[in-house]
């Protein structure tokens, strides 16, 4: 049961009816597919019926026009199907249409926001020359959003300005404790090094590839460690070239259940983001921090808002600047040399991922946001 504030009116419905639109196909071992599913896997533990709408593909790299048809497609299947009671957008400029369709039939929409126009234009180099219309579609999006949700502070408050749109909670990226543990199983065939750190995720732009990769060749660098990388992208030919040398392994893309054991291993996992496009301007909360700290691992992380305030305030690993290979080198030599205090850096990450920072606690936060929008139509019809 839940009361509204000044009223009387109860809302008790047996079962709550959302859809899920996700317009980027979501892949095992990425990390829209960890938060897009344990969103929704503890959204039905609250009694929500989700339907999931994404595209889905026959090739890795699609074209642009069968993109766009496939938008469509699966916008279509969204506006022919049951009607919702609440549609859950994950900000894309083509869900214009679905805010449109929602709009008209007074249908609430919550925007999920994971950074800036500024991503758009780093993945897809050509939308720059479109830049205008491409912003428009997104602005317009969040300013006529029954809510916002955003990953960090700093992102809530770009959309407050950017829209107009006051109703912006933040919901900051999670991790599954139950899966990501210090002990977790190796559950595919692997011949990893005896001693590594590790990156895994998308090889995109701004993760700070180049960065990682210098600083593998580095005389700072320990000789006895390696560099685990998993993940596909942008950058995976340049990662292919240099795990030829020797001191780099590159796994390819590894199914997600299967990368908590990788990162339970290591004796650090790192997320160097690179300053490409002012991604850091808006904070940043990886969800492979939040996944490598629930493994009992320290993090090494560039410093930009969110987290880096998460590594510093709580002592869980080490923040260096962005693009400075040689500081990563010098992070990673410090680890490697200090091992009991890798422990303890270690055991305050999973305690703090346990207690705050779990995917059960931020689909509750997400529960509690849907509520409200509901609590608001049955009071103001």
């Amino acid at each position: 049961m839940v009361k509204t504030n000044n009223t009387q009116a109860r809302y008790q419905p047996t079962l709550f009816e959302l859809a899920y639109l996700c317009l980027q196909v979501t892949r095992e071992g990425q990390a829209s597919y960890a938060h897009v599913h344990e969103i929704i896997r503890g959204l039905r533990r609250r009694n929500w019926h989700v339907k999931l709408y994404e595209p889905v593909y026959s090739v890795d790299s699609p074209g642009i026009i069968v993109r766009l048809k496939e938008f469509l497609r699966v916008q279509l299947r969204l506006w022919l199907s049951k009607r919702p009671q609440i549609v859950y957008v994950r900000h894309h400029f083509a869900a214009l249409l679905t805010a449109i369709w929602a709009r008209l039939l007074r249908i609430p929409i919550v925007q999920e926001v994971n950074g800036p126009y500024e991503d758009l234009f780093i993945a897809w180099p050509f939308t720059k020359r479109f830049a205008l219309l491409f912003k428009w579609a997104m602005r317009i999006q969040l300013k006529w959003a029954d809510a916002v949700i955003t990953v960090t502070p700093q992102l809530g408050e770009w959309v407050k300005q950017e829209s107009g749109n006051s109703n912006v909670s933040v919901i900051p990226n999670g991790a599954n404790p139950e899966l990501f543990t210090p002990d977790a199983p190796l559950s595919v065939s692997l011949n990893l090094p005896d001693t590594f750190v590790v990156f895994f995720g998308a090889l995109a732009r701004w993760q700070g590839i180049d960065t990682m990769l210098k600083a593998v060749e580095t005389t700072i660098w320990p000789q006895d460690v390696k560099l685990v990388i998993v993940g596909k992208g942008v950058e995976e030919p340049k990662v292919r070239d240099a795990a030829k040398q020797g001191k780099i392994v590159y796994l390819g893309e590894i199914p997600y259940f299967s990368i908590p054991g990788i990162v339970a291993r290591s004796i650090a996992a790192l997320s160097p983001k690179s300053s490409h496009g002012n991604r850091g301007k808006t904070g940043l909360y990886p969800l492979k921090v939040f996944e490598s700290l629930a493994c009992g691992v320290p993090v090494i992380v560039t410093d930009f808002p969110g987290m880096a305030d998460l590594v510093k305030e709580n002592g869980c690993g080490i923040v260096i600047p962005p693009e400075d290979p040689e500081a990563l080198a010098r992070a990673v030599r410090y680890i490697h040399d200090h091992p009991e205090e890798r422990l303890r850096m270690g055991h305050r990450g999973r305690e703090l991922i346990v207690k705050e920072h779990s995917w059960d606690n931020r689909a509750n936060m997400t529960h509690q946001v849907l509520v409200r929008i509901l609590e608001r139509r049955l009071v103001h019809g």
